[in-house]
This record gives structure tokens, C-alpha cells and sequence, in this order.
């Protein structure tokens, strides 16, 4: 793959072989951001889980402190007194039954978080096929099933974020947006890698953490020191 001008100055600024504290990592990535656009800040970790296995299945959610720098939209599948809560909360799409065809046939899909009441898993769980490929199928871990609607919405956006594996065994993660200080980045990045380090599967043998990079949507991958964890 062939890069632009841009993007092979800012890889020569950053040394391939070396593996840099956060910090460091970050300011170089926040350096290497020169897209005309606020660029995000993603991390990318690969683990020593055997997703085949159940028992190293990692999956959560934690609320980073400055949140990701995007504007996210959730819907709420609830039915009576939760649709009035949820809509009260800040939720940007309510409803039940009634949605299930228009995501399914129309390809609605206008939503970031799909949050819902136990009771509504029922119903969501027809759309398996559509919203789990694309990991919005709610998941009690990720605290989106849940009955008290108002704090899930709440705590999303506050910048809440969802981690887990996907099948090469790697976590990948937004940190927030390029425009975000150093500061910002390296506490929502702290945030993020002790929640993580929290949810280590105790079947796994060895080093937890192989490899940290963090990169700017168009711009090179910093690798972090991954040997402590």
C-alpha cells in the first residue's frame, strides 16, 4: 500500500523498532495528525487470549474521562414507563416491536449503541444477524442490557466504550480525538488499559498484553512499551 507525502513525513519521526511510553506514544501521535479533518486516536492491543476458548473471552465497557470526541447516538428498545425514561435521558431513537422491520428490511442503521430493558431481548434478539456483525447487539457486560435505561444512557455519553476480542485475539479501541491535549489522551488511555488489565481471564498463561500501538486515522502506528502488563 502506497502512502501519501504527508504520512511518510510523519512515520520518519517515529522510530518502527522502539517501543515508547504512553505519553510519548501519543504526543507523537497527536504530532502525525495532518488530515484536513479532527482525526481519531485509536489503540489497537493484541493479547495472549485464545478467543476459541470461552474462559478467554474478553469483553466490557468503561467510561474514558474526557470521553471520544464524537457525538453518539443511541437507541433504546423498552416498552411502557422505560420508553418515557429513556426519551427523558437523552436517547436519540425509542421504541420497540414497531423498529424491527425497518432495520431489518430498510437498513436502518442511523445509531451508534443499542441499549435495551431484559425484557425487550426477546424482540432484539431477531435482529442478531444484522446487529451483531457490526457489535451492536446488546450485552449485559457491556452494561446495555440493563433496566436502569436512564444511567446507560448517561454513561455513554459521557463516553463510555465497549472492548473485546475480536477473532485475532486483538482489542481495538477509540482513545478520543487528535484535537484532545496529551493529557486527555493519556488518562482516557490509562482509563482504558487498567479496565483491561482488571478483565484479564485467569486461564491465560504467560504475557497478558504482546503488542500496544496507537495511530490517527491517517496516520502512523507508535507502539507502546507492552512487556509491564
Amino acid at each position: 500500500m502506497r502512502h501519501g507525502k504527508k504520512y511518510q513525513e510523519a512515520a520518519k519521526q517515529i522510530d518502527r523498532q522502539k517501543q515508547y511510553e504512553p505519553a510519548e506514544a501519543l504526543a507523537l501521535v497527536k504530532k502525525s495528525a495532518t488530515a484536513k479533518f479532527d482525526e481519531t486516536v485509536e489503540i489497537h492491543i493484541r493479547t495472549g487470549c485464545d478467543s476459541r476458548h470461552a474462559d478467554q473471552q474478553i469483553r466490557g465497557a468503561v467510561v474514558l474521562p474526557h470521553g471520544t470526541g464524537k457525538t453518539i447516538r443511541v437507541l433504546v428498545f423498552a416498552k411502557n414507563e422505560k420508553l418515557d425514561e429513556a426519551q427523558n435521558a437523552g436517547a436519540d431513537f425509542v421504541g420497540g416491536e414497531e423498529l424491527i422491520p425497518k432495520i431489518q428490511k430498510e437498513g436502518w442503521l442511523d445509531f451508534d449503541v443499542v441499549v435495551a430493558t431484559p425484557d425487550m431481548m426477546g424482540v432484539v434478539g431477531r435482529l442478531g444477524k444484522v446487529l451483531g456483525p457490526k457489535g451492536l447487539m446488546p450485552n449485559p457486560k457491556a452494561g446495555t442490557v440493563t433496566m436502569d435505561v436512564a444511567k446507560a444512557i448517561a454513561d455513554i455519553k459521557a463516553g463510555k466504550i465497549e472492548y473485546r476480542l475480536d477473532k485475532a485475539n486483538i482489542i481495538h479501541c477509540p482513545l478520543g480525538k487528535a484535537s484532545f491535549s496529551e493529557e486527555q489522551l493519556t488518562d482516557n488511555y490509562n482509563a482504558l488499559m487498567d479496565a483491561i488489565v482488571k478483565a484479564r481471564p485467569s486461564t491465560v498463561k504467560g504475557q497478558f498484553l504482546k503488542s500496544i500501538s496507537v495511530a490517527s486515522t491517517m496516520g502512523p502506528g507508535v507502539k507502546i512499551v507492552a512487556n509491564r502488563y
